[in-house]
């Protein structure tokens, strides 16, 4: 083909082409859319756009012309789930580069129905005139079908009520019966929701004139209606209303002819059938009275009929034209009306582009003026009216306009995996058709398709995904019918960046190196970077030296913490392309300490104990078994319990000696080691027990003739197993006033409550008034003693037949008079009427307020008593209640069953009553279970009523037949046991039935074969069977007889006439004869077939039953052989199998009745016929037939009454089952009726003559009141019931039908209720740290429900219910308690219920309060980390109980042993909770240190103490040897060998440094490897002009070992050396001079230290305490730096200068004069040090102003790092006698920088030196390495 238009080619994919592709199609619709659709609301809807064209083909959607969609290649439109709003009109638009078309519209409507919008109406009419009732507004499509109803009834439209066209009601000439409540019940036929409306009452006044003739009126007259040509009927409607009715007629007339066909519904409508133009016109309807003269009443309505349109003209499909042309395009259509013409171009209404070089014509048609190369498209024409809308279009197509480019192609660059788009944009007319092409194969036009290339609408090519082969040339070829175009664009494929080794799930030791593999492949043509994020959030290496980013992706981060868990992402970005890979990083670490340890004594075992406590954070790493350690009375901590299962969170702790005090702590161990103990539980005492062995050595010595003394010598210390305590919690209480007895010595104290602890004071009292009380005296506690009282307010109630609930107030505390874990109650129990020894019952909770006496006998009276009884003995009987059990059924079955058979039919029973005592009830009468043995699944029962009558004659029985029979006896309550074994007897023999299914199975023309089977009804032993046939023309006596044996069961009879109808019989034998014959009738032939199946089945619906129908067929033909028997099957629906009902209807039966069916239940039912021949198929099925309801089987279930109020009860059920129904259950009946025989106690009790005089009173049924519920509920409430009173209720279900039987009968006592509502007004106040007192209100009178007798307070902290709930209980009405022994700083919850005689109320809704604060409990741990020779960290965890809010801790430490004669004190005070650590520098090598840690909330709690020894660790390694520092201009490096590895190898290092102007030691780099023997230190790292000198120390398993020999100090400057300076010069001269006054001034202290003693009394141990406050904010990492430390400052209190200091830091001293303190020990210094927060960066650490005022060179900092300075200090002096040791504390406080602290007491030891002068009162003592006169 060339460059114009040829045919359309091949849609070949691969065929190589030398020119480029024309001739694009523009698209069209394969279909159209068809009738409007109607669905449900919430279905799935797709429409579909079924469209073909030149590809690409894009794809739009309106609804109601609005846009729904954009364009895109989905040719669906999909609503997932319809709502109303969906319904409208769709119309589809596909486009492709030759322009777009609308698709007529598709109309799609949602079926939906609204609720009636109005409510009740009222409307009166005149009597006689139409009333006319329209239907209320209802939203709903389609229109609802309606039926009208009035007062319940069903309105069916006669000639007094009409239901028009519209739905209304038109009631004609009303009378006063017509008024009531009409309303409509309408029906959405579509989705099947029905609606009633509301009412429409209806009032009819009476007429003024009370004449009967009313004229006529159309009150509906018909409407002007329009159809659409081919509809199938129209329905005009005129109703007129006159009096009398009768006389009424309507006419229809059309052109003054009246019209008879097609007239209904008494003339009112006229319904004209397939309308077509010749019924259009105006029709008359005229209503008059007959025989009247008035002029009748008419109305008139037009008829139209409207036709759809059709084109007359219709443009060409394709118009080709020229540019700068006029076109004209023809559209012309017709219809009724006339349709309205609307044009598009390209789906775009021609009014929306006003382009004034288009014009439509007056024809329909479009001219186009001057066309334009733009001008190309779709034009389409729609024609439409209110019958319809057609359309048609035409492609108009631009020629004579090369191809051009508008942008042409560029290169384009992609990473592989990616989408290109290369661009190819095209003018020309006729629109060029673009093609694309790599090489010769065509990858995309507009008829080539091939996956992944796409043409673009513009013209370009998406390639989507790229591949690396993709890269190359592409050609873009553009022509039409004028020219040819080519462009070539170059596109290049990068290859993708991928990750290859993505980072991997990893778990790693805290504090070690965790290492994240990334590693990536990418194009070499272009850099990555690769970007590392932590659970999403960017990692920034430069912002921390913990972690690194290696050049191959690799992430390393060292010193792992629990902080670092997380997802770890690895991102690589770059220009060809991005990946990502993500890897978990665990942190495991030791286990924290366990928490909320509790022990508690165990009830069950004294020497034990139980511990719970919760499961500890595991360190990331499962807990392998936790370790118990236990500490009895104070001693030191020892293992209890070693290898615990990690599941268990608490363990009993037994073999433990009373009377002692424990303390408990439990640690938990992983994999990485054993974690921290958890905080000790509080001191716990065994309880006492009595003393294992008596006093010793009793000595009895006479004194008086009225006393002897008695001594003796307690047992020894680990046997007395208690000791005496009283609690603080004292109330005292005035006991007794003796008047004017001013000498008296003694005192009795009368009327103290037994065992109860006392404490007494005295005060005397004189006319002024009264002395001040005495000290208390000892406890004192009186004996146990009996309790004095009963339980009060004792009542018997019936729980059970069996069973009695007998409830009492129990004792309060204060009447228990011995230990209350004694207390219990006892309760006495005898029959009345019978002469029995009493029957004991022992509750031995002292709390209980009610118990269940079980095992008594049915339908007896008791008579009770309760005594109150503790370990001394017991209290008082109460007064004597009564109770009566309930009545039951009996227990026994009726005795001497027997039965004798007294006729075939017949047997007589008689039996003897049940014994009395196991009747259990009054004997209502007796049920007879009978069942044929082997015969019937069910046995059936006959009711003997009265229990005189003991024989029945059972009747009506099979012949024959052995029954099994059961006797049992029934009361009010139900039935008894039936009689066991059954009794078996048979009924007498009898004359046997006919045989049974006689059939010929072989007829030849002179014999037959005859096969029966035996009767159904044998009615004995069969002992023959009789075959008698004659001809059926012979005589009707003229028999052939044979008889055969029983077992035979077939004969043949020979020698008959061919072609001849034979009458067989065939009956059986037994004992009493022959029995009825069965007769047939046989052909000798030999054309037989089977029957045809029977016809017209039926099941009249007169003859349903509940449980039986009748079925009625006609036999079809017999196929020449008679047929012998019918088949009946039944089926249940709607998924019951066919069951055979029976297969031996007898062959001359049209009917049968079929029995046992179910209620309620439908049936559908079939018959086949059976001949000699064989079975005809079934008949066709009935209709779905239902059984009428019946009453229902089962009563409701799970019957429970309780009561509700003192004069209502809640009766609760469970519905019966579905099953049992037997049709639609209605509602309930309760039946309930008052008892009498439920007397009270005492003198009110009824004597009862006789039981049955009794009972006779409970059998009429008529004595009870009936209530009806609703079948919806399952409670209901019975009120105004009389108190005091018991009552038996009993239930039925009922439906249409009647009432089911009553359920067993369920009895209540009404009169007791528990209180309703809980008591009011809670008020909470705390009275101190342990105490809550509590105040409310009794709940309001009238829902108290009787008196309360008491309160339960229910409460518990706040957070933990479960563990911490406690219930107090109050034993009288008192509105106030005091909650003791409660946990400090504590929110507690507290709900308090009433309770009366017949239980617990409510609960009220909780309140809260909180306790006073108290001191907190002591640290949960205490723990020790990088100890060194001298320093070490300490950390300790927070205490268990805080008992309020934490302000601080403090730590105390001190050597165990003194150094050099001096033990110092160092205390450190530190604010607030968050710092929970401190760094000590200035420990001594080897010394075992003292530290405790107590915390402070209001006051300081308890302290924490542990032990620690300074390094170097036993089995540590030796000092490294050979420490050598070289400087260069970067840095200095230390160069050392290895020393001694220990007991261990060695597993690396550390660096310490002393710094000049600090002069203590100081870890400097941790964690060097073990490898190494040399370290580099950058010199950015120390500060300019201070030396260092620094020691090496090796670490293995056991710890940090001895350090090296210290290196030569090293300055960190790089200048000059400093001994050419001039400075120095001047230094060595100053310090030459400071020297030799130091020797003076030792000679002086030397001459003068005999005057020593005068300030010590014999105490010489010195006490310096050193507490430094630490009060500051966030940090919770041990991060240590050299460079911040605490400077101090000393000046002499009464000297002439102090340094100058910045003011927020200033010094403040604080003076104590110790020697009052300490009985005239040395003075000692209290040094307060208050530091200014350093607020530096590192690199200007030693800039700050605070240091710029101290001399970089002062002799403090001098002489505190030279270490030679000290030991002059603690040299012995000669001629002083030394002490045997000094002590002295150090206290320092500070505050320091917010976020960063380390503390260091910068003391170092050393002895003190007091000169032997008196220093004036006030003057400080010098310290150590210090001179007093700097």
């Amino acid at each position: 083909g060339g460059g114009g238009g040829g045919k359309k080619p091949d849609r070949a994919l691969t065929e190589p082409f030398s020119l480029c592709i024309s001739d694009d199609v523009a698209p069209y619709f394969k279909t159209e859319p068809g009738l409007p659709q109607i669905h449900l609301e919430g279905n799935r809807l797709v429409l579909t756009c079924l469209a073909e064209g030149s590809w690409p083909l894009e794809f739009k959607w309106l609804r109601n012309d609005s846009e729904i969609t954009a364009y895109s290649s989905e040719y669906k439109y999909i609503i997932p789930a319809l709502q109303r709003s969906d319904a409208g009109f769709y119309q589809c638009i596909v486009r492709n580069r030759m322009g777009a078309l609308l698709q007529r519209r598709s109309e799609v409507q949602v079926a939906y129905m609204g609720n009636f919008m109005d409510t009740n109406q009222r409307k009166t009419v005149t009597e006689g005139q139409a009333a006319v009732l329209n239907l209320l507004h209802i939203l709903s499509y389609p229109r609802p079908q309606v039926t009208w109803f009035r007062d319940g009834h069903k309105i069916i439209p006669s000639s007094r009520a009409a239901i028009t066209l519209q739905n209304q009601l038109v009631i004609l000439a009303t009378s006063v019966s017509d008024a009531g409540s009409y309303y409509v019940q309408a029906v959405n036929e579509k989705n099947g929701e029905n609606k009633t409306s509301p009412f429409i009452n209806l009032s009819i006044a009476s007429a003024t004139d009370a004449s009967d003739t009313v004229a006529p009126v159309i009150v509906i007259p018909p409407q002007n209606t329009s159809i659409i040509a081919g509809s199938s009927e129209v329905t005009l409607e005129c109703v007129a209303n006159a009096r009398p009715l009768e006389r009424l007629s309507i006419t229809w007339k059309r052109n003054g002819i009246k019209i008879t066909s097609g007239i209904s519904s008494f003339g009112r409508r006229l319904t004209i059938t397939n309308p077509t133009s010749a019924d259009v016109g105006v029709y008359f309807c005229e209503a008059k009275l007959r025989d009247s003269t008035e002029e009748p009443a008419r109305a008139r309505a037009f008829l139209s009929i409207m036709e759809p349109p059709y084109f007359t003209a219709e443009p060409n499909s394709i118009i080709l034209a020229e540019a700068e042309k006029d076109v004209d395009i023809l559209c012309q259509a017709m219809g009724i009306p006339i349709p309205t013409l609307v044009w598009y171009k390209d789906s775009v209404p021609l009014s929306k582009l006003e382009n004034p070089r288009y014009k439509v014509l007056l024809s329909g048609g479009l001219r186009i003026h001057k066309l334009h190369p733009q001008d190309a498209g779709i034009f389409q024409c729609f024609a439409s009216n209110k019958a319809g809308e057609i359309q048609t279009y035409t492609y108009l197509d631009v020629t004579n306009i090369k191809p051009a480019f508008i942008q042409p192609p560029e290169d384009t660059t992609v990473t592989e995996g990616m989408t290109a788009v290369l661009a190819c944009e095209v003018s020309g007319a006729p629109k060029p058709a673009i093609s694309w092409k790599k090489g010769s194969q065509i990858l995309a036009s507009g008829s080539v398709q091939i996956p992944r290339f796409i043409l673009l609408e513009s013209g370009g090519l998406q390639i989507t995904p790229v591949f690396l082969q993709d890269a190359g040339n592409y050609t873009c070829c553009a022509v039409n019918s004028e020219g040819a175009l080519n462009a070539f664009v170059m596109l290049t494929v990068w290859n993708r960046t991928v990750i290859v080794h993505p980072p991997e799930d990893s778990t790693v030791i805290k504090g070690t190196t965790a290492t994240l593999r990334c590693e990536a492949t990418h194009d070499p043509r272009i850099s990555i970077r690769y970007l590392w994020k932590k659970d999403s959030v960017v990692i920034n290496p430069s912002s921390t030296s913990r972690i690194t980013v290696e050049k191959d992706g690799t992430l390393l981060i060292s010193q792992t913490w629990s902080g670092d868990i997380g997802d770890y992402t690895c991102e690589v970005i770059s220009f060809g392309g991005n990946d990502s890979g993500m890897a978990r990083l665990e942190v495991i670490e030791l286990p924290h300490s366990p928490q909320n340890l509790l022990a508690t004594l165990n009830s069950s075992y004294s020497r034990s104990v139980m511990l719970s406590w919760v499961r500890p954070f595991d360190g990331n790493s499962p807990v392998l078994y936790y370790m118990v350690e236990l500490s009895e009375n104070n001693s030191p901590w020892k293992v209890h319990l070693s290898n615990l299962d990690p599941k268990m969170t608490g363990v009993t702790v037994s073999g433990l000696t009373p009377a002692r005090t424990y303390q408990f702590r439990v640690c938990a161990v992983n994999q990485v080691g054993k974690g921290q103990y958890s905080s000790e539980t509080s001191r716990l005492m065994l309880p006492e027990e009595p003393p294992s062995a008596p006093p010793k050595n009793i000595v009895a010595s006479g004194r008086t003739n009225q006393s002897i003394m008695v001594q003796w010598q307690p047992p020894s210390e680990s046997e007395h197993n208690g000791v005496g305590v009283l609690g603080d919690e004292e109330e005292w209480v005035s006991l007794r006033e003796v008047e004017n007895e001013p000498d008296a010595q003694m005192l009795e104290v009368p009327n103290l409550t037994p065992y109860t602890h006392y404490r007494f004071r005295m005060r005397q009292v004189n006319v002024v008034g009264p002395s001040p009380l005495s000290q208390p005296s000892r406890v004192i506690q009186t004996l146990q003693a009996p309790p004095d009282v009963a339980p009060g307010s004792v009542t018997a109630r019936t729980a059970s037949e069996t069973s009695l609930r007998l409830r009492w107030v129990p004792l309060p505390d204060t009447q228990y008079n011995g230990n209350p874990e004694s207390v219990g109650y006892r309760i006495k129990f005898w029959r009345v009427d019978v002469q029995s020894p009493a029957l004991m019952k022992v509750v031995n909770d002292r709390l209980e307020r009610e118990c269940t006496i079980e095992d008594l006998e049915e339908w007896t009276e008791y008579e009770l008593q309760i005594q109150a009884f503790n370990a001394i003995g017991a209290g008082p009987w109460s007064e004597v209640v009564r109770g009566r059990t309930r009545e039951s059924v009996p227990s026994a079955p009726p005795e001497n069953v027997s039965a004798e058979a007294v006729s075939s039919t017949q047997i007589l029973l008689t039996w003897t009553a049940v014994p009395e005592p196991e009747q259990n009830g009054l004997i209502l009468g007796y049920k007879i279970l009978f069942k044929a043995k082997d015969l019937d699944s069910e046995p059936k029962s006959q009711v003997v009523r009265g229990n005189h009558t003991q024989s029945f004659l059972l009747s009506g029985l099979r012949k024959y037949v052995l029954y099994e029979i059961q006797v049992l006896a029934f009361t009010r309550i139900g039935d008894g046991v039936p009689s066991s074994p059954a009794v078996i007897e048979r009924t007498k023999d009898d004359a046997p039935g006919p045989p049974v299914r006689l059939v010929f199975p072989e007829v030849r023309l002179t014999s037959v074969r005859i096969i029966w089977q035996p009767p159904e009804e044998p009615n004995g032993i069969i002992l023959g069977y009789q075959i008698a046939y004659r001809l059926a023309s012979s005589s009707p006596n003229k028999f052939t007889t044979v008889e055969v044996g029983s077992t035979v069961r077939q004969f043949t009879a020979t020698d008959l006439t061919p072609e001849s109808a034979y009458i067989f019989r065939t009956s059986a034998k037994t004992r009493q004869g022959w029995g009825e014959p069965l007769e047939a009738t046989v052909i000798t032939t030999e054309k037989r077939e089977r029957p045809a199946p029977p016809r017209q089945v039926m099941t009249p619906q007169s003859d349903v039953t509940s449980r039986s129908l009748l079925l009625t067929w006609v036999p079809g033909s017999d196929g020449s052989s008679p047929i012998r028997y019918f088949t009946v099957q039944v089926r249940e629906l709607p998924n019951g199998d066919w069951q055979t009902y029976s297969s031996s209807i007898s062959h001359e039966a049209t009917s049968c009745i079929i029995e046992s069916l179910n209620p309620f239940t439908s049936y559908k039912l079939r018959v086949k016929a059976t001949n000699d021949i064989g079975d005809s198929d079934f008949s066709a099925e009935t209709e779905a037939v239902t059984t009428l309801q019946d009453v229902p089987a089962e009563p409701p279930s799970s019957v429970l009454v309780t009561p509700h109020t003192t004069s209502s009860v809640l009766v609760q059920w469970q519905p019966p089952k579905v099953e049992s129904l037997n049709g639609l259950l209605l509602g309930y009946r309760i039946y309930y009726r008052e008892l009498d025989y439920d007397t009270g106690s005492g003198a009110e009790t009824k004597t009862i003559q006789s039981p049955s005089a009794l009972r006779a009173e409970l059998t009429p049924q008529s004595s009870f009141k009936t209530v009806n519920s609703s079948s919806a509920l399952t409670t209901y409430e019975l009120t105004q019931l009389k108190k005091y009173k018991r009552y038996e209720v009993l239930m039925t279900a009922y439906n249409i039908i009647g009432e089911s039987p009553t359920s067993t009968p369920v009895e209540v006592f009404v009169g007791e209720a528990a209180p309703a509502l809980a008591p009011q007004n809670i008020q909470i106040n705390s009275l101190s740290a342990s105490q809550l007192e509590l105040t409310w209100d009794p709940p309001p009178a009238d829902s108290q429900n009787g008196n309360i007798q008491g309160y339960k307070i229910y409460y518990w902290e706040s957070d933990t219910q479960n563990d911490t709930e406690k219930v107090k209980v109050l034993f009288l009405p008192e509105t106030t308690v005091r909650l003791k022994n409660l946990t400090s700083h504590t929110r507690y919850m507290v709900c308090i219920s009433a309770f009366n005689a017949a239980g617990d109320g409510p609960r009220s809704s909780p309140s809260q309060g909180r306790t006073h604060q108290a001191a907190p409990s002591a640290p949960s741990f205490l723990t020790f980390s990088e100890i060194t020779c001298t320093t070490l960290n300490v950390s300790w965890g927070e205490p268990t109980a805080a008992n309020g809010v934490l302000q601080g801790y403090r730590v105390v430490y001190e050597p165990l042993a003194p150094i050099q004669g001096v033990s110092k004190v160092v205390t450190v005070d530190i604010k607030g909770n968050w710092q929970r650590w401190l760094k000590v520098r200035d420990l001594t090598k080897g010394m075992t240190y003292l530290f405790k840690v107590q915390a402070r909330t209001i006051a300081y709690g308890p302290e924490l103490q542990a032990n620690i020894t300074a390094g170097p660790a036993e089995g540590s390694p030796g000092s490294p040897q050979e420490i050598l520092v070289t400087k260069s201009a970067s840095g200095l490096t230390l160069q050392w060998t290895e020393g001694d590895s220990g007991e261990k190898p060695t597993t690396g290092y550390i660096i310490e440094a002393r710094p000049s102007d600090e002069g203590l030691w100081d870890m400097f780099v941790k964690d060097i490897p073990r490898s190494a023997t040399s370290y580099t230190v950058d010199l950015d790292k120390l500060r300019q002009g201070v030396t260092y000198e620094f020691r090496v120390v090796a670490v293995n398993e056991f710890g940090y070992g001895e350090p090296s020999v210290p290196s030569v100090a090293v300055s960190a400057q790089t200048e000059a050396p400093f001994y050419e300076e001039w400075w120095f010069l001047l230094v060595m001269a100053l310090s030459s001079l400071i020297l030799i006054l130091l020797v003076v001034f030792a000679l002086v202290l030397h001459g003068q230290s005999k005057k020593y003693k005068n300030c010590s009394a014999g105490k010489t141990i010195s006490n310096v305490e050193e507490s430094v406050t630490l009060d500051n904010g966030g940090f919770t990492a041990l991060e240590l730096n050299s460079r911040h430390l605490i400077k101090s400052t000393f000046s002499k209190k009464n000297g002439t200068r102090s340094p100058p200091r910045p003011s927020p830091g200033g010094l403040h001293y604080s003076d104590e004069d110790i020697c009052n303190k300490y009985n005239g020990a040395v003075l000692t210094e209290g040094l307060g040090l208050n530091e200014k927060p350093l607020e530096v960066s590192e690199s200007e650490a030693t800039d700050s102003d605070y240091e710029d005022e101290l001399p970089k060179h002062s002799f403090v900092n001098h002489y505190m790092s030279d270490p030679t300075y000290y030991n002059s200090w603690k040299r012995q002096q000669k001629g002083v006698k030394h002490p045997a040791s000094y002590r002295y504390e150090e206290c320092a406080a500070s505050e320091t920088e917010p976020y960063f602290q380390t503390v260091i007491t910068t003391q170092s030891s050393g002895g003190v030196y007091t000169p032997t002068g008196q220093p004036a009162p006030g003057s400080r003592t010098p310290v150590t390495g210090f001179s007093s006169f700097v």
